[in-house]
C-alpha cells in the first residue's frame, strides 16, 4: 500500500531511489479504475416495436476530465457503425436517451425489424483523447414477429376454498414507451398493474391478480394476456399463458333420488341415492330419518334400500369429505295407501291410522246381500268414510 511503500523509503543518500518509488505510487492513483461497460446478454424485441439498452460504464481516473459534452455514442455491429449520438439519421430507427456525463450510455432503437437481430457493441468517442470500444461485452438483440408468452407465478393454483389467492402474470417490456397491456381471464377480482427493473436493468411489466378460492373456480381456465402495442402501424400483438385452478371444497349440492320416482304403494321396495358435489371425494354418506324435529340414524352407503311406509316417509343424508360434511334437503317419499286412509278415536286412544283393502269385486258381487250391505253402512258411518 501507499503508506507501506513509504515507511521502506529513508531519505538518505539514496534519494534517486525514493523519487523512483513515489512515481511509481503516483502512476497507480492515476490508473485507478478501469474501462467497464454493463449491459445485458440478451433483449428480446418485438418487430414493429422498440427496445430500449440499459447501458452504463466506467473509465479510468485519470479520463474523468475528458467526459464532457463532446462525447457521443457509437454502437457497432461487428465492424460496423449503425449508430451514433450526434447523428442519429445515420439510421432513423435509433435514439439516445443516456446522458454520457454521468456515464450513461442507455438507448433507445425504434421500428426493430428481424434483420436488426445482432450482437452489438458500444464505443465511447470524445473530442480529446477519450476514445474506447468496449469489446469486453456486447448485447444480443434478438428481433422475434410474435410476442412471448408472458409468466404466471405460481404456474399451477392449487388452494382450499375461502383462503386468498394470489396470481402474478409477468411480460418483458423491451420498449419502455409502449408496454404491455395485461389483462386477466375471468376477472375473479382486483389486479394491479407495476413497471418493475430486473437485475440486468431490463424491464418487464407485471399485474398481481388477487381473489378469494371458491368451488366455483374449480377446474375453470385462468388466462393472462400480454397486449403489445407497435410503432409501425401493424395490427396489435398478444401472447397468453394460462393454468387450470384445482380448489378443494366441502360437499356441495347434496342431493337424494328416489327410485321408483313418484308415488309409491306403501310395503314398496324403494332404493334412495346420495350425490354431492366435493374436493377430494366424498368418503362417507350418513342416513337420518326425519321425524319430526329429531333425526334418527338408519344407515350409511351412498344408497339405501328401504320398504316404503307413511311413518318413514322423510330422509336426509350427509355426505363427508376430509374438509367436512355437506347435508342434503329433506327428501319426502309419496307413500299411498292400498285404499282408503282414515282416522279413528277409541276412547282414551290416540288417533291411528287404519287402511281398509277396497276389494272392488268383492264389493259388487255382495252388492245384492242386504246384510252386508247395512253392515257397509254401519260401519262407514262410524269412521265417517262418506
Amino acid at each position: 500500500t501507499h503508506s507501506h511503500l513509504v515507511s521502506n523509503c529513508h531519505i538518505t543518500t539514496k534519494n534517486t531511489s525514493c523519487m523512483i518509488i513515489f512515481s511509481f505510487i503516483n502512476i497507480i492513483e492515476t490508473d485507478i479504475g478501469e474501462f467497464m461497460v454493463t449491459l445485458p446478454k440478451t433483449i428480446e424485441v418485438l418487430k414493429g416495436s422498440c427496445v430500449t439498452i440499459p447501458c452504463s460504464f466506467e473509465i479510468p481516473r485519470r479520463f474523468q476530465n475528458n467526459l464532457d459534452n463532446t462525447c457521443k455514442t457509437i454502437w457497432k455491429n461487428k465492424d460496423e457503425v449503425i449508430f451514433t449520438s450526434d447523428n442519429p439519421n445515420l439510421i432513423t430507427t435509433k435514439e439516445m436517451t443516456g446522458d454520457l456525463t454521468r456515464k450513461n450510455c442507455t438507448t433507445t432503437f425504434n421500428n426493430m425489424r428481424l434483420d436488426h437481430t445482432n450482437d452489438y457493441y458500444f464505443r465511447l468517442q470524445c473530442d480529446n483523447q477519450l476514445k474506447w470500444n468496449f469489446h469486453d461485452a456486447s448485447v444480443n438483440i434478438i428481433v422475434k414477429a410474435d410476442p412471448p408468452s408472458p409468466t404466471l407465478t405460481p404456474s399451477t393454483l392449487e388452494e382450499t376454498e375461502g383462503t386468498s389467492v394470489r396470481l402474478k402474470c409477468s411480460a418483458p417490456a423491451p420498449c419502455l414507451s409502449q408496454p404491455p397491456t395485461l389483462t386477466w381471464t375471468p376477472g375473479l377480482g382486483d389486479s394491479q398493474e407495476t413497471l418493475q427493473e430486473n437485475q440486468d436493468k431490463t424491464k418487464v411489466m407485471t399485474s398481481v391478480l388477487t381473489f378469494t378460492a371458491s368451488h366455483l373456480h374449480h377446474g375453470k381456465t385462468i388466462s393472462c394476456t400480454a397486449t403489445y402495442n407497435k410503432q409501425d402501424g401493424s395490427p396489435l400483438s398478444s401472447a397468453h399463458s394460462v393454468l387450470t385452478a384445482d380448489i378443494s371444497y366441502t360437499p356441495k349440492s347434496t342431493t337424494v333420488s328416489v327410485r321408483p320416482s313418484g308415488p309409491v304403494p306403501e310395503d314398496t321396495n324403494v332404493t334412495l341415492t346420495c350425490t354431492s358435489d366435493a374436493k377430494p371425494a366424498v368418503r362417507n354418506y350418513t342416513w337420518y330419518r326425519a321425524d319430526g324435529g329429531q333425526e334418527t340414524f338408519i344407515g350409511t352407503g351412498q344408497t339405501l334400500n328401504i320398504t316404503a311406509s307413511k311413518l318413514t316417509a322423510a330422509f336426509i343424508c350427509m355426505a363427508e369429505n376430509l374438509l367436512g360434511t355437506g347435508r342434503s334437503n329433506i327428501s319426502q317419499i309419496d307413500v299411498q295407501c292400498m285404499a282408503y286412509c282414515v282416522n279413528a278415536k277409541f276412547y282414551k286412544m290416540p288417533y291411528i291410522q287404519i287402511c281398509f283393502l277396497a276389494v272392488l269385486h268383492l264389493f259388487d258381487s255382495l252388492a245384492n246381500n242386504i246384510l252386508f250391505h247395512r253392515l257397509f253402512l254401519t260401519f262407514a258411518s262410524l269412521f265417517k268414510l262418506f
